[in-house]
């Protein structure tokens, strides 16, 4: 079993003059995840090496045992400051896709011709794959074979209007994560704010915010199993 986990490489945060990137739970949860079920995991950027954390994933208040985890792990941290760069890996060599959220993935792969063609491969291959939180979003110019957007009738979850609202970044994002997946004409559909919520539609499997990271990577393994 082998796992693409594919992080952001934009860390501005709009024009706030706050740093963005990726969210540490929704990395080192599934990260972990795949590790203890055998998995080989390859971390891929668009820029190669470190990829930006969002420095507030990093604070007190989000830490979890997987997060501590990685914060003693020197491997795993080696592994993530030396990521591929995303146009040197090929659909072929994995069994399956990972897209942690962050608020990073909205500006860089959500526009990414690299990442959205990497996704159509995989998604054509019968491949599964898994996007969490605000990855959801990097879905927004994915077709399927038929040219449709790929989430068009499909049941998908992502980051919620109403969480957005609780971080205060409504006006900063580039899009609303629930907005556009309801625009593409996905069947979006939510639990609680906050609370893991996860959906799955055939390979396709998203999930809803940090709290849901582990689910959608165990969903992942159970669709490879």
């Amino acid at each position: 079993m082998k796992v693409l986990m594919v992080l952001t490489s934009h860390s501005e945060l709009g024009n706030t003059g706050k740093k963005t990137g990726f969210w540490l739970e929704e990395f080192a949860a599934p990260y972990y995840l795949f590790k203890d079920a055998g998995a080989e995991v390859v971390l891929a950027s668009p820029a190669g090496g470190q990829p930006p954390l969002d420095p507030k994933s990093d604070s007190a208040d989000f830490q979890t045992e997987l997060t501590q985890r990685f914060k003693a792990d020197p491997a795993a941290q080696r592994e993530l400051a030396n990521t591929l760069k995303l146009d040197s890996v090929r659909q072929d060599d994995f069994d399956t896709v990972f897209y942690p959220g962050g608020h990073g993935p909205l500006w860089d792969l959500a526009e990414s011709q690299t990442s959205i063609a990497l996704i159509e491969a995989f998604t054509r291959a019968g491949k599964p794959t898994g996007f969490v939180c605000h990855a959801p979003g990097v879905l927004r110019h994915v077709k399927a074979a038929s040219g449709e957007p790929l989430v068009k009738g499909r049941q998908v979850t992502g980051f919620t209007n109403g969480e957005e609202a609780d971080v205060e970044l409504t006006d900063i994002v580039p899009f609303l994560v629930e907005d556009e997946l309801i625009a593409l004409g996905a069947n979006y559909q939510k639990g609680p704010n906050w609370g893991s919520y996860i959906v799955e539609d055939g390979q396709l499997i998203t999930g809803q915010n940090p709290a849901s990271s582990e689910e959608v990577a165990k969903a992942l393994v159970a669709a490879l199993r």
